[in-house]
Parts: C-alpha cells; structure tokens; sequence
C-alpha cells in the first residue's frame, strides 16, 4: 500500500529544495550582467533567438513564449534544425540566449562562429561558468544549482525552475524599460479577457433597442412578461421617448409577485428601478465589469447603455455580464 505521507513530505522536499536554488540564483546574480544582458534585448530592433536543447530546449520555448507576449518579439530555434535551413530565422545582429546546463552543449558550440559572422550578441544562461561556452558568450548569467531534486539527483529539476526563472527575470525587466502596460499586454492577448476588457467597447458587445424588451411605463405587468419572455436578456428598459426612466428585471419580477397578491393590475412604472445605473457605449468592457461588481450595494448583472451626447438619458442599447465575458 501507499504511504501517502511519504510521498507528501517528499513532494514538499521537491518544492523547498526548487525554491531555495531559485533562491541562491537570486543571491548571486550579478547586477552589472544582468543589466548587460537588458541592455542587449532591448537595444535589438529585430528579434530574440533562444536555442537550446534537451530540456533546455523546453524551458527556451516558454522563454521565447514569454518575450513575444509581452513586447519582445523572440522565438526558439533548435540548434540542430539549425545547421539544416532553419539558421535563416536568425537575421544579422539578432541577440541570441544560449541556455545549457553543462555549457558545454556541441551543438552550441558549433553554431558560436556562425552567429558571430552575423553580429550576434550572446547571453549564455548556464550551469557552469569556466566551461567551453561559458567563455565563448558576451554575458554569462549563473543559472548553477547545487543539486537535482529528483531521487537520482542528475534529472534536470532544480536547474530547469532556475533556468526559467532567470527567463521570467529578462522578461519582467524588458517590459519594464519598454514601458509594457496592460493595454500593450492586451494588444498580444486579445482573446483573453483582459484583452476583451480593455480593447472592446460596450458598443462592441451591447444589444441594441430592437432586441430588447422596451416598454412604456403604462405597460401592464402581462406585457412586460410577454415582452421578457419574446427577448430573454433578463430585463425590460422603460423608456418615454427613447428616453430611459427605469428599468424592469427578472428580480423586480419575483420581489413584485412577493409584495403584491394581484401582481397582473399593476403597470410596468408601478415596479421598476427609476433612473438606474447606466453606462455609455464607448467606454471599454472593462469598465462595464467593474460598474456591474462594484455597484452598491449590491452587485449587478446588466446596464443600459445610454448616449449622452444626443441627451443624458438618451437610451441606445443594454449589456450583460455574460456579454462582457464572452459568454
């Protein structure tokens, strides 16, 4: 049988043991090497090549994953594939990251002189210092760890959390000097929701009048319940011409039908929310979300979205949470 217990205090081993070699690579870093190695991916006006292989071939495609997302265009070139087609990635004067444990990769080796011939700069982050490679890079980041964390010590464990680390490092110091913000970050990730919440307008995502149930204040509740039911958006705009002065939801329904025996000889104005909460269409989705989260005091699911140049309550649509998510 299992113990689970062992295997637990083992995994928690795994972790402390990954965190303190993160930890000690953060001790010994040396600043003026660091800002070198900035200083050559920021200078380049073209891209960041990273090469390596192995599991350092993995850690450099999530490296390269990184710096294109957030302003530093990169991408991972194998250094075998290298030597048959693929080295024309690599223009003249791109910077490239060599990533090698034992600095003493062959395939490294060999393709040093070539990228010299095409002005490369190159940042080696590896485990070992005095090394074949390591006096072959302009700048060399330590990424040396005193032991692998795995049971047979020589998988590559710590090494690799260390490695990727010191990527995440040049990733968040690159955005810093480029200024990368979120609206930059959202120009890469427009599928992602900060993406939606920052480049979309309520315009973008909103319902117009014709698919909403718009009402007269002298409508009966019957209607209204009609009129819900034809447009499900969970809500009913009372207007007077085109004008907004309330608004009728799901929840007012059943509060009404709560209070009131004789729900059907009310009137759709007997009800609703006077002069609720609006938004206006150009504003982005992600001021709509926290408008709706935010609002006091309680939250909402849906505001109508009025335009305040034709007149302050002039009313032109209605968005849902479900409309800013995506869903």
């Amino acid at each position: 049988m299992v113990d689970f217990t062992d295997e637990a205090e083992e995994a928690r081993s795994v972790l402390i043991k990954e965190a303190d070699s993160i930890k000690a690579a953060a001790e010994r870093l040396c600043p003026r090497s660091f800002a070198e190695a900035v200083d050559i991916l920021f200078k380049t006006t073209g891209k960041i090549i990273i090469t390596g292989i192995g599991k350092s071939g993995h850690v450099g495609k999530k490296m390269a994953a990184l710096f294109c997302s957030t302003g530093s265009p990169a991408c991972f070139l194998h250094p075998s594939e290298a030597v048959h087609g693929d080295l024309g990635i690599h223009q003249e004067g791109d910077p490239v990251i060599y990533l090698s444990n034992s600095g003493a990769t062959p395939e490294l080796l060999y393709l040093e002189p070539v990228l010299r011939a095409r002005s490369a700069n190159i940042i080696g982050i590896m485990g070992k210092r005095e090394s074949p490679l390591g006096s072959k890079v302009d700048v060399f980041l330590d990424a040396s760890v005193q032991e692998e964390v795995d049971p047979l010590g020589i998988v590559p464990t710590a090494s690799f959390a260390v490695v990727s680390s010191l990527g995440d490092a040049l990733a968040a110091a690159l955005m810093r000097r480029r200024g990368f913000d979120e609206t930059e970050y959202a120009k890469t990730h427009p599928a992602g929701q900060l993406g939606r919440n920052l480049i979309l307008k309520v315009r973008d995502v909103m319902h117009l009048p014709e698919k909403i149930a718009c009402l007269s204040s002298e409508t009966s509740i019957k209607e209204v319940v009609i009129a819900m039911s034809r447009f499900p958006l969970g809500a009913a705009c009372i207007l007077e011409q085109e004008k907004l002065i309330g608004i009728i939801t799901d929840g007012d329904l059943r509060r009404a039908l709560e209070k009131d025996q004789d729900l059907f000889s009310l009137k759709a104005g007997d009800i609703m929310s006077a002069h609720p909460e609006t938004i206006t269409a150009d504003e982005p989705l992600g001021s709509a979300l926290r408008r709706m989260e935010e609002r006091k005091p309680t939250p909402v699911s849906l505001l109508p979205v009025t335009e305040h140049g034709v007149s302050e309550d002039h009313f032109i649509g209605l968005i849902r949470l479900h409309d800013v998510l995506g869903s």
